[in-house]
C-alpha cells in the first residue's frame, strides 16, 4: 500500500527518497510565482529546494499561483499534499531517482482566490514574482516585437476596477497598490523561452500598464526590475505510468509528480534591487549578460526540438527518444546545429558549443523521459517564429545555406494539412490552429501558401534563397516521405 504523500507522512518515507530536512514551518515567502506546471517544479523550485536543503534561503520559499481556471486541479491536488511533491529524474539507464521538493509553502487559484492572489504579491516580504506562462502568453507580435493592445485575452483587464484575470492584471495591480502603499516594487523575473525574456516581459508588462494609467507604466518602466534569464531541462508531461510506478517502485502516492532529465541549466543576470535567494550557491550561473546562453538554448536545443518533431512524426515516430536514436535523423540534427543554428550565434563563455549539440543528442535520446513528439509539435506558432524563423533570416542575410531549416518548416507545413503518411488523422493543437490548417489546405495549388502569412514568417516568402529550398523539401515531402526526404538531404549536404 502505498503511503499519500503530506507533510505529516514524508518522513516515514522509502529511504531511498531524498525528502526535505529543513523546517518547512518556519518558512516565509519570498517569491510568488505564476504558472505552477511541471517545468517550474523541476527547474525553480528545485533550485530553492537546494537551497533550504543548506540551510539558507528559509525567506525565499515559493507561494505557487494557477493563473488558468484549469489550474484549479493542480491546486487542489498539490494543496491537498501541503505543497510537497515528488521530483523523480529519469536516467538513461533506467533508474529512478526520487526527491521530494518543498519549497512551495502552499498555492493558489487566481480565478477563485484574487484577492489572496494579490494580498500575497503585495506583501512586502514578496521581493520576486516568477513566471512561467508560455511563450505565447507575452502577446507579441512575432514579427514586429510589439506587444498586442487588441488581444481579446486582456480585454477583460482593461475595465476599470476589473478584478484582474491574467497574469499581466495581477502583475500590474499588485504594482500600483504596493507603489500607493510606499513598498518597493518586487522583481518582475520570467523564465519562459523568449529571447530577452526579461526584455520582453518589461516591454509588454509596462506597454500593458499604459493602456490602464499611462503614469503607472511609466513608474513601472523606471523602478521595475525584470532580469534576463534562461532555463533548461526536459521536463515531459507526467503519465498515469509515471504515478503508478513510483508507487509501485518506492511506495509513494503522489498525485501529481514531476518526471524530468538529469541535465539542468539556468542562467541569470543579477538584477534584483531588493534582493533574491543565494541562486548561484544551487548551481545558477549569475552573469552579466545571459543573451548568449539563451540564443545557444534556443537556436540550439529548442529549434532542434522543432526539427525532430513533425519530421519525426511524420516518419511514424512518436516519442523524441525513438527519433534521436535513429542514425540518420541524429545526423541531420547535428547537421542542422552545426551549418545553420552555431554560426549565427555570438561568443558562449565557457561553453564548448560542439560538444554541447552532441549532448543535447544524446539528452533527446534518453529512453525513460519518453518525451512526446505531439508535445513538441504543439503551439508550432508560437515556436518556430521564435526559436528557427530567426535563425533562417540570420543566415540568409549572411548568405549562409538554410536548407536543413527549409526542411523543418516545409514538415511543419506538411504536419499542419492534419493527416499524417499512414492516412492516420493528425491532432494540431495550436492556438492559430484554424489558419495554419486553412494555409496548409492550399499547398496543392500554390506551394508557398503555408510561408506567406506575414504574422509568422515575415517576408520569408520572397526571399528566393529560402523559397528554392522549402518548395522542393515541401514537394519531396509529398512525393517520397519524410523518411526518404531526409535520407536524401544528408546524402546532398552531409553531417
Amino acid at each position: 500500500m502505498a503511503t499519500k504523500l503530506s507533510a505529516t507522512t514524508v518522513n516515514s518515507l522509502d529511504s531511498r527518497v531524498a525528502v526535505p530536512s529543513y523546517d518547512r514551518s518556519a518558512l516565509t515567502t519570498g517569491i510568488v510565482h505564476l504558472g505552477v506546471g511541471g517545468f517550474h517544479r523541476a527547474h525553480q523550485a528545485m533550485y530553492v529546494d537546494t537551497l533550504l536543503s543548506e540551510g539558507a534561503a528559509c525567506d525565499w520559499a515559493f507561494t505557487g499561483v494557477g493563473v488558468l481556471p484549469k489550474d484549479d486541479r493542480i491546486v487542489e491536488v498539490l494543496n491537498a499534499q501541503d505543497g510537497l511533491y515528488t521530483l523523480v529524474v529519469k536516467h538513461p539507464d533506467g533508474h529512478l531517482e526520487p526527491r521530494v521538493i518543498g519549497s512551495i509553502r502552499r498555492l493558489l487559484h487566481a480565478p477563485s482566490e484574487p484577492d489572496a492572489v494579490l494580498e500575497a504579491m503585495c506583501d512586502p516580504a514578496t521581493r520576486i514574482v516568477s513566471l512561467t506562462i508560455t511563450e505565447g502568453s507575452y502577446l507579441v507580435d512575432q514579427v514586429t516585437g510589439e506587444f498586442d493592445p487588441h488581444h481579446p485575452s486582456i480585454q477583460p483587464d482593461l475595465i476599470e476596477n476589473a478584478v484582474p484575470a491574467t497574469a499581466f492584471g495581477f502583475i500590474v495591480e499588485a504594482l500600483r497598490r504596493r507603489r500607493e502603499a510606499g513598498v518597493a516594487p518586487f522583481t518582475v523575473m520570467t523564465c519562459d523561452n523568449l529571447p530577452g525574456n526579461g526584455d520582453v516581459a518589461r516591454g509588454t508588462i509596462t506597454a500593458f500598464a499604459r493602456l490602464k494609467s499611462p503614469e503607472l507604466g511609466d513608474w513601472i518602466a523606471a523602478n521595475v526590475s525584470f532580469p534576463n534569464c534562461m532555463v533548461d531541462r526536459i521536463t515531459p508531461v507526467t503519465t498515469e505510468d509515471d504515478i503508478h510506478r513510483l508507487a509501485d517502485e518506492f511506495g509513494i502516492d503522489d498525485g501529481w509528480p514531476v518526471v524530468t532529465e538529469p541535465f539542468t541549466q539556468w542562467v541569470l543576470e543579477d538584477e534584483f534591487p531588493t534582493g533574491r535567494p543565494p541562486l548561484d550557491d544551487a548551481g545558477v550561473q549569475v552573469v552579466p549578460d545571459v543573451m548568449p546562453y539563451e540564443l545557444m538554448k534556443l537556436r540550439l536545443l529548442n529549434a532542434s526540438h522543432q526539427a525532430l518533431c513533425y519530421l519525426g512524426y511524420l516518419s511514424g515516430y512518436r516519442y523524441a527518444h525513438e527519433v534521436a536514436q535513429d542514425q540518420e535523423f541524429a545526423r541531420f540534427l547535428l547537421g542542422y546545429m552545426k551549418h545553420e543554428g552555431e554560426p549565427t550565434l555570438p561568443e558562449v563563455p565557457g561553453v564548448d558549443l560542439t560538444a554541447y549539440e552532441h549532448e543535447l543528442v544524446a539528452r533527446f535520446a534518453n529512453p525513460e523521459i519518453r518525451d512526446t513528439l505531439a508535445r513538441l509539435c504543439a503551439e508550432s506558432s508560437d515556436r518556430i517564429p521564435k526559436w528557427l524563423v530567426p535563425v533562417i533570416r540570420d543566415d540568409l542575410a549572411a548568405d549562409r545555406p538554410v536548407e536543413r531549416a527549409a526542411l523543418v518548416v516545409a514538415a511543419w507545413a506538411r504536419y499542419a494539412e492534419g493527416v499524417d503518411e499512414q492516412g492516420e488523422p493528425i491532432d494540431i493543437v495550436d492556438h492559430r490552429k484554424e489558419q495554419v490548417m486553412a494555409a496548409a489546405a492550399k499547398q496543392s495549388d500554390d506551394r508557398l501558401a503555408f510561408i506567406r502569412d506575414p504574422s509568422l514568417f515575415g517576408d520569408l516568402a520572397e526571399q528566393e534563397a529560402f523559397t528554392a529550398p522549402y518548395v522542393a523539401a515541401l514537394e519531396s515531402l509529398h512525393d517520397k516521405g519524410a523518411a526518404a526526404t531526409l535520407r536524401e538531404l544528408i546524402s546532398r549536404l552531409g553531417d
